[in-house]
């Protein structure tokens, strides 16, 4: 598709392979590579060594990419409303080793447990309210501008429920159409809401788990949403899918026009 106005992307972990080998496999395909990085005590770390920010950096200056990057964990504060929390100190390892990379995005879900079981009383709500202003403060001031940060909805609760925080803090949003979806939300009237705030959309299509193939996205769900994306966004469009197999029959719905 003529995508004139946003850019498409997709994610680090395409091919069965580390970063690297996905970058250099993705560089001529898409526009933007979301970075997708851990530190956990089963896997290791996946965060670049300044040799992997260096060849990435290349990368992209040789062919126009630019990088996004997702944070590892629900972001909140520590037990008490401390800045010590694990979500916290691991958002900035994660910062410190793609600064260099100048993202175009950093992706984020705030921590919302406090809503898996219905709408917690006003004084709870007011407290999860101040935290997450918080945390997105503290983590504000380790990028180079707040409106960086993006927060993600994900499939488990509300998004609106943190628009109050949005109105205290000049973040940016991710919206996750595919997680629309899921919760039965009319994904065109959440983007018409949230334009002017939105950086990065996540696309995947819903078969027998998310984050597959747009071809499993019937047309009259698909085209409605990429209309509205032509007209009105100019940020990343990231295909957030796994496997070549998706990404490929993704791109080719998406040069289609949704078709």
């Amino acid at each position: 598709m003529d995508a004139d106005m946003f850019r498409i992307g997709t994610t680090s972990y395409i091919i069965p392979a580390d970063i690297l080998p996905n970058v250099e496999y993705l560089a001529p395909l898409v526009d933007d590579v979301q970075l997708v990085l851990f530190e956990t005590d089963e896997h290791g770390s996946n965060l670049p060594d300044a040799t992997l920010r260096q060849r990435l950096a290349d990368l992209a200056a040789q062919y126009g990419i630019t990088y996004t990057v997702h944070l590892p964990l629900d972001l909140r504060l520590g037990d008490g409303g401390t800045d010590g929390d694990v979500s916290l100190l691991k958002a900035r390892r994660v910062i410190d080793a793609t600064h260099d990379l100048d993202p175009f995005a950093y992706t984020l879900h705030l921590d919302g447990r406090l809503f898996l079981n219905g709408m917690p009383p006003d004084t709870e709500l007011q407290r999860w309210q101040d935290e997450s202003t918080r945390a997105l403060e503290t983590v504000a001031a380790w990028v180079r501008s707040p409106h960086l940060l993006c927060i993600e909805n994900v499939e488990r609760w509300d998004p609106e429920l943190f628009a109050p925080v949005l109105e205290r803090v000049p973040v940016s949003r991710t919206v996750d159409v595919g997680h629309l979806w899921l919760r039965k939300e009319d994904p065109v009237a959440h983007l018409q809401k949230w334009a002017d705030r939105t950086r990065v959309v996540h696309l995947h299509g819903i078969a027998t788990r998310d984050h597959a193939s747009l071809t499993h996205v019937p047309t009259e769900d698909l085209r409605p949403v990429l209309d509205l994306l032509r007209t009105q966004f100019t940020g990343v469009l990231t295909v957030e899918v796994f496997s070549q197999a998706d990404l490929l029959s993704s791109l080719k719905i998406l040069n289609d026009g949704g078709d």
